[in-house]
């Protein structure tokens, strides 16, 4: 029977994958997605059939999963985290009813990469945050801009995605900006490479001080709120406001 999956991997190895994605996966007959987390996850499933594709070719991507599924196969539709964030559970389920598909869907969630830098640092998302994308390839940055600037005033501790690329350098410089017009310097902020990997690295620096440390496209920016602190190396936000009365 016909079946799309639309896979979270996780960070990408085994230990953070969840039974369900391990058991959809070897369930299926072929297992698409981006070069990159294709080679994560390829020496777990050996007998299956892979098909790579590069960035910018999501759309493409989910063509090919629906026509492989409407010959009769069951598909892996595969991201690294949650595939419902920044993933590709949205496109899926949009071509799927474009095309008025009468192929079911199964979404698979998984370990995000803000999930697996907050374990990393501690616990500095206990309270309400914000998860933010930096990159302006689908969204214009004044929006961007904008969303900073209101988790900001809306003293969210802040999880920002793809910080800073190659091209993309001083957005990342723009966010800390508008941060600090609501927060002062000495607020935690956790950086965390290749969260959930084998090679994963953090640091735990400040507000006035993050961007002296190495942030690209491997990295997760985890801003604290006003009540974040560190202690003992782990960096920590409070469950709830302590108000003296």
């Amino acid at each position: 029977m016909s079946k799309i999956y639309v896979i979270g991997i996780g960070p990408g190895n085994m230990d953070e994958m969840t039974p369900r994605a391990k058991a959809a996966m070897e369930d299926s007959d072929m297992i698409i997605g981006y070069n990159t987390y294709i080679d994560l996850i390829k020496a777990y499933f050996p007998q299956k059939e892979f098909v790579y594709s590069g960035m910018t070719r999501e759309v493409e991507r989910c063509n090919l999963v629906l026509e492989k599924a409407q010959e009769g196969k069951k598909v892996a539709l595969i991201s690294s985290g949650d595939s419902g964030v920044y993933g590709m559970a949205g496109i899926m389920l949009e071509i799927v009813l474009e095309k008025k598909a009468s192929i079911p869907v199964e979404i698979i969630p998984g370990i995000t990469a803000a999930n697996a830098a907050a374990a990393i640092l501690g616990s500095p998302l206990t309270n309400d945050y914000a998860v933010i994308s930096l990159s302006d390839l689908l969204t214009p940055v004044e929006i961007i801009e904008n969303r900073v600037k209101c988790a900001a005033a809306g003293d969210f501790a802040i999880c920002l995605y793809n910080p800073k690329s190659k091209k993309r350098t001083t957005l990342i410089e723009k966010c800390r900006e508008l941060v600090l017009g609501h927060r002062n310097e000495n607020t935690p902020v956790g950086i965390v490479r290749n969260a959930g990997r084998e090679e994963a690295s953090r640091v735990l620096t400040s507000l006035g001080e993050m961007l002296q440390h190495e942030i690209d496209m491997f990295t997760i920016v985890v801003i604290g709120n006003s009540t974040s602190y560190v202690k003992n190396g782990k960096m920590i936000t409070p469950r709830g406001y302590q108000v003296e009365g």
